[in-house]
């Protein structure tokens, strides 16, 4: 691929068809449990659309937000419209030749895929088995993208309640097809029982399996735990205040993991698997970086077996990212310059959509071209094996 523009979005939601699964799963051995968009009456009488999963419409009541998670797109500067039927959801939100318009229209050369409707907490519903084959169906949808265009890595989803045997084929099978990445809860065994935690050693053939791959596990804002692992929000917000406020803290959990994976003594066994943060910021990583240090040194916990400093571990094989957000620019040589990416949040509404050469030029401000490039897409294309056959001049180099 070329590098037209100068940015790499290591952070977008790649939204699937409405027929994504229907299509790839059986109807005599699923039937209304296959994930799908059924219409449903709104409070006012008026049908409406949502996705349903294993035979429940989805999502906090049929009623809130839309379809599709996807304001951006719909021509609202607020950005409070959401699609309530499927007709009215952009085709620059799922088709992966529309969508190449908006990346161009936005600067973007390239963009790292995570999940949107139906499954923007990274799992599905049900027993181990139709988990499996919504997995399947999901991961292979989503590689169309990557079919369709290099612009594009998708990133597989893993069926939690299967056996590790069973969750590592799907990781390769995916891989294979076109996912440059696996995306994965924080912490499963809080939110999906019998599920083992994340440092436990059930997990370790997925990470020698990622490390021999080359993709890097990934984690995305609050992990599926920002009810869990964050204090209630009071009552009495409007939708788009609570909404506010859940985005402004979602470094809750990420603040938390970060030093439980540091310390976990995973990555010391596994040197070469890195760990990637989407849609975090990254301001937060200073403080806990220069406190895992201190108290790395404070306690002598090299007698303890972790023999390297946890700044030194996270600069190895952890990468953080900002999008709107100058003050981690400012820290960026506590983070590490080649540990920093670039998001876009497309189509979310906190995207910087149509709009990010001109976000990207105030929060980088008296930043210099060198450092520049690295954050904006030198890193992301390292990480994710992007062939990088040209720059065209004006891009940062």
């Amino acid at each position: 691929m070329q590098i037209k523009h100068g940015l790499i979005s290591c952070d977008s939601h790649g939204q699937l068809g409405r027929d994504a699964f229907t299509s790839r799963m059986s109807k005599e051995k699923w039937g209304d449990r296959i994930p799908q968009v059924v219409a449903v009456p709104n409070d006012k009488g008026a049908t409406i659309e949502r996705w349903s999963l294993n035979g429940k419409v989805s999502g906090p009541g049929p009623f809130a937000g839309g379809i599709v998670n996807c304001p951006a797109a719909m021509g609202d500067p607020t950005r409070r419209t959401h699609p309530q039927r499927w007709d009215e959801v952009p085709g620059i939100v799922y088709d992966p030749a529309q969508r190449l318009t908006a990346l161009d229209e936005d600067g973007v050369d390239a963009e790292v895929l995570f999940p949107n409707n139906p499954t923007q907490n990274f799992g599905f519903p049900g027993d181990a088995d139709l988990e499996l084959d919504c997995v399947h169906a999901y991961n292979d949808a989503l590689n169309d993208y990557r079919r369709y265009s290099d612009r594009y890595v998708p990133l597989a989803l893993i069926p939690y309640k299967s056996p590790i045997d069973v969750i590592v084929k799907e990781i390769r099978e995916a891989v294979k097809n076109g996912a440059g990445g696996v995306v994965m809860l924080t912490e499963p065994s809080i939110t999906i029982p019998g599920v083992k935690p994340t440092a436990d050693p059930f997990w370790d053939p997925l990470w020698a399996a990622c490390e021999e791959l080359e993709v890097p596990m990934c984690w995305h804002g609050s992990g599926g735990l920002s009810k869990e692992l964050a204090v209630p929000l009071w009552e009495g917000y409007s939708r788009h205040a609570t909404h506010t406020a859940m985005t402004a803290r979602l470094c809750v959990t990420p603040s938390q993991m970060i030093p439980n994976l540091l310390f976990s003594g995973i990555l010391e066994r596994y040197p070469r698997l890195n760990w990637m943060l989407g849609e975090t910021g990254m301001g937060w990583l200073a403080y806990v970086l220069e406190s895992c240090d201190h108290e790395w040194e404070r306690r002598q916990l090299w007698r303890d077996g972790f023999e390297t400093r946890p700044s030194e571990v996270f600069n190895r094989q952890i990468y953080g990212d900002f999008w709107f957000e100058k003050a981690g620019i400012e820290v960026r040589d506590v983070i590490g310059l080649d540990n920093i990416m670039w998001e876009s949040d497309y189509p979310h509404i906190t995207t910087t959509y149509p709009d990010s050469k001109a976000w990207v030029k105030r929060v980088l401000e008296g930043v210099p071209e060198d450092e520049q490039a690295k954050m904006l897409w030198k890193n992301a294309a390292r990480l994710f094996h992007l062939n990088v056959e040209s720059v065209a001049p004006g891009a940062p180099a």
